[in-house]
């Protein structure tokens, strides 16, 4: 069973699961219209605490962190979304029951009737000492790291004509012509046909390739921070008096 407690006391609250792992925060709390006991909470959860989900109170206990609910997050993130988290009406009663019912073994165990909630449920802001809790919605906007491309770095082979210089020298014949001097020998001196030869060389051009690392690439990645502005509606509750009543400034625009 739930602890008793005032609506108050769950404002603001935690929501645990039964491991202790956070749900989300309590935003509002709705009573009974005939017990004025509290038996419903709505769940800020979703990034940001942006949602606002249903869950009942029974079988939920108050500690020190938190209210404790017998329900995953899974659970009070999928169910039924209500328009209108002022009012319940009887259809949006009764989806509620049925779909945390099949989370409690079923109506016969969990405790609830259709008929515990009326359709004019209010929030439990109210108490003994004549005031109520006026709330709004605060804007809470951080960032996250996403995915926003890839970038890859792969190398690929062209083809290029290069050209060098290289000296290059070859053998070319000369005739060299000597006058005999006194005393060289003459033998073999005769008239006839006669002949030498020489052999010839030059240089041949040699080209040869060989595969050598010129340099190391790799891809880096750096941080740029711009400003970017976020709109979003936010909610936040008003005032008035209704009925036949002589208005009366209010207190705080008096205090100047």
């Amino acid at each position: 069973m739930t602890n008793a407690q005032s609506p108050e006391s769950y404002m603001g609250k935690n929501a645990l699961d039964a491991q202790g792992n956070k749900i989300g925060t309590i935003s509002q709390v709705y009573v009974d219209d005939e017990t004025g006991v509290p038996d419903w909470v709505t769940v800020n959860t979703g990034l940001f605490g942006t949602k606002e989900s249903f869950a009942p109170l029974y079988g939920a206990s108050v500690t020190g962190d938190g209210v404790v609910l017998p329900f995953g997050k899974d659970v009070v993130k999928g169910s039924p979304e209500i328009k209108d988290a002022a009012h319940l009406d009887a259809d949006e009663q009764e989806a509620l029951y049925t779909y945390y019912q099949q989370y409690m073994g079923g109506s016969a165990t969990t405790g609830y009737e259709t008929s515990s909630v009326d359709t004019g449920a209010v929030k439990s802001s109210g108490n003994a000492d004549g005031y109520i809790t006026r709330s709004e919605e605060q804007l809470h906007v951080g960032t996250q790291r996403v995915e926003a491309g890839r970038a890859k770095l792969r190398k690929f082979v062209v083809t290029e004509q290069q050209t060098v210089t290289v000296p290059v020298s070859h053998d070319e014949v000369q005739i060299v012509r000597e006058p005999l001097q006194p005393g060289d020998s003459l033998d073999g001196a005769t008239i006839g046909e006669d002949s030498i030869e020489v052999v010839l060389q030059q240089d041949k051009v040699v080209v040869a390739k060989e595969v050598v690392g010129v340099e190391k690439i790799k891809l880096a990645t750096q941080t740029v921070t711009e400003q970017q502005q976020v709109t979003e509606a936010v909610r936040k509750e008003q005032v008035e008096i209704d009925g036949d009543t002589v208005a009366t400034l209010d207190t705080n625009s008096r205090k100047r």
